[in-house]
């Protein structure tokens, strides 16, 4: 055996180095230090660490899972839309984001509903290792969380719900000794977990920036210097934030030892402007304790300008917006229309879509980012190709999805009659937010044959990799899909018919339908003779049929028996209307479908299936 001298030992260990740098840099954690406050500011390390961002309310717990026939809207995110929400804040310059609230048990949730707390020492461990993977994710994107603790408001369960365990009042939560002893069992409980993904101690993990007290609670200071204590006493590593609910800074969170960083939060209807009243706050929380404007939105993008402006130049910690709403695993976004505002604004989708031009959603979110950018006194980056979306299976040509690729501004969706190709591009640019909780796109022109399908994200710098691939997909029909955005794909209409695009959230979050009342009606034409067809309808009122009649020549209509589904499971929290699925199969008939309306209804989405053309 040869044996290497000094020199040469020295010489090889020198190129195994530059070759395993690269590797074990990456290999390094993201986050190498808590944020830690002083003077007045946040540190990471020895470096002022500031920040504006989004609010992701689903993080935690999805809220908005409100498809046409679905019963219960509640249900806990996967990998991919966690990876989704925190890659898309990091895309746009951000590097915190604050989740919504540990979520507690209602005695109105459906059955199924998944919360975090279950009763007093009770907890959903699947709710929690959800809130592992989001740890684990926020680590790998480099992403910090801000934490609350609980609700003031009954959306997700709150202190309402901790003082029903024990037959209080909702305001017993604040000095109820039993109560107040189950809400540091819950605080116990999350600080001292121990990551199944990780393997990490939530008290140990960089990702978390603080834990907040609440949000939005109207809390005593007494209450918030007990849990504020009570918090540093598990955690010596976290801050804490008082989630007071105030846009003007209270005298006694500042003064409060074991609390950490303070916070405001801004809506329209506040009695100083948004600017003047964030410049007063950072004012006087300088020198004293780390300022961050927790949430701010439903002021017009100029307001917005500003408001972020003055967040910058304060010297505030951070601002964040509300709020961001991530990809659906089944395709397209969640959505979430918004009470406040004047019946304007949805939860924003980076990197915005023309539905959102009524709120200039496309305009903001750039703002944000190059804001984003600035408050880091970090350059800003030129956007990058999106990676390759991924292809949901394909049952029908008509009903294609995928989930999504984070600051793609449109989808290319290509089709070949091999695995091989030759792929033709048969939809330059679909816009995933075009459609709510329905598939992307629909092959309407399909010819009869087999069929393999790909998709490729574009955006500002380009077009990506192609997608997985499906097929193939055996088509003999093909199938007209009108989404009701317009009345360009139907050939006649008669009546006072208008396109609704507010009151979003009573329709299940479907953005835009044909409105009308009994009498009117809609006709279209295909190019072959109808064999079915699915219709869905809203009813703001009173429930009520839709006729239906096809014809040969456009004129003679002879009717057609449809059949009905109702998904309607009460109107809820949100003022849900009454949602109906009418089809038919087996049609005999000729090329035109019409639809008459008994009553007020609201026309969701019209699909029309014939024979499909040769090849």
């Amino acid at each position: 055996m040869r044996v290497l001298g000094p020199m040469q030992l020295a010489i090889i260990a020198s190129v195994l180095w530059v070759a395993l740098a690269p590797c074990l840099r990456a290999a390094e954690p993201r986050l190498q230090h808590f944020i830690t406050a002083r003077d007045g500011q946040l540190l990471d390390g020895e470096k002022p660490f500031r920040f504006l961002s989004m609010n992701v309310p689903n993080l935690l717990l999805v809220e908005d899972n409100v498809r046409f026939a679905e019963e219960n809207p509640w249900r806990l995110p996967d990998s991919f839309e966690i990876n989704d929400a925190l890659a898309t804040v990091a895309a746009m310059g951000g590097t915190v984001t604050r989740t919504y609230v540990i979520s507690v048990q209602r005695t109105n949730d459906a059955p199924g509903t998944p919360r975090h707390v279950l009763a007093p020492g009770q907890f959903n461990e699947a709710a929690f290792r959800t809130l592992d993977e989001v740890l684990a994710t926020a680590n790998r994107t480099g992403v910090r969380l801000i934490i609350p603790f609980v609700d003031n408001w009954p959306w997700m369960g709150g202190r309402a719900e901790y003082a029903g365990f024990r037959g209080k009042a909702k305001d017993d939560f604040w000095i109820d000794p039993q109560v107040i002893a189950d809400f540091k069992q819950t605080i116990k409980f999350i600080l001292t977990r121990t990551n199944t993904v990780t393997g990490v101690r939530y008290t140990d993990d960089k990702a978390v920036l603080c834990w907040e007290t609440g949000n939005e609670i109207e809390s005593p200071a007494a209450w918030t210097r007990e849990m504020a204590r009570y918090i540093k006493s598990l955690d010596t590593n976290h801050l804490v934030m008082d989630g007071f609910n105030a846009a003007v800074l209270r005298a006694e969170s500042l003064a409060l030892p074991d609390v950490d960083i303070v916070t405001t939060h801004h809506y329209p209807g506040q009695q100083k402007s948004l600017v003047e009243v964030i410049r007063a706050n950072a004012q006087q929380a300088r020198g004293k304790k780390p300022y961050i404007v927790g949430e701010f939105g439903f002021f017009n993008t100029a307001q917005m300008t500003d408001a972020m402006a003055a967040v910058r130049e304060s010297g505030a910690a951070g601002g964040l917006l509300w709020s961001l709403r991530f990809r659906n695993r089944d395709g397209g976004f969640y959505w979430h229309s918004e009470p406040s505002g004047g019946n304007l604004y949805k939860a924003f989708h980076w990197p915005g879509s023309v539905l959102g031009e009524p709120y200039e959603e496309a305009k903001l979110l750039n703002l944000v980012r190059s804001n984003a950018f600035a408050i880091r006194g970090i350059p800003l980056p030129p956007a990058a190709i999106s990676t390759p979306p991924h292809l949901l299976p394909i049952a029908d040509a008509a009903a294609i999805s995928w989930q999504g690729s984070v600051g793609a501004t449109g989808y290319q969706v290509e089709r070949a009659a091999k695995m091989n190709g030759d792929w033709q591009i048969i939809a330059p640019h679909v816009d995933e937010a075009f459609t709510q909780y329905r598939p992307q796109f629909g092959d309407e022109t399909v010819p009869a044959g087999q069929w393999f399908y790909r998709v490729r994200a574009r955006n500002d710098a380009g077009v990506s990799e192609p997608s997985n691939l499906v097929g193939p997909v055996r088509m003999e029909t093909a199938t007209l899909v009108d989404e009701l955005a317009d009345f360009s794909k139907t050939q006649t209409r008669t009546g006072a018919w208008k396109i609704a695009d507010r009151d979003c959230r009573s329709a299940r979050e479907d953005a835009h339908r044909a409105a009308g009342h009994a009498g009117d009606t809609l006709v279209y034409a295909l190019p072959n003779a109808v064999q079915r067809f699915r219709v869905f309808a809203f009813f703001p009122k009173t429930a009520s049929d839709v006729q239906f009649s096809v014809s040969d020549d456009g004129q003679n209509f002879h009717a057609v028996t449809a059949s009905k589904n109702a998904f309607f499971h009460g109107a809820g929290e949100y003022g849900y209307w009454q949602p109906v699925e009418f089809y038919a199969e087996n049609i005999r008939g000729g090329k035109y479908l019409k639809l008459a309306l008994n009553g007020e209804t609201q026309i969701s989405r019209v699909e029309i299936s014939h024979p499909a053309m040769s090849q």
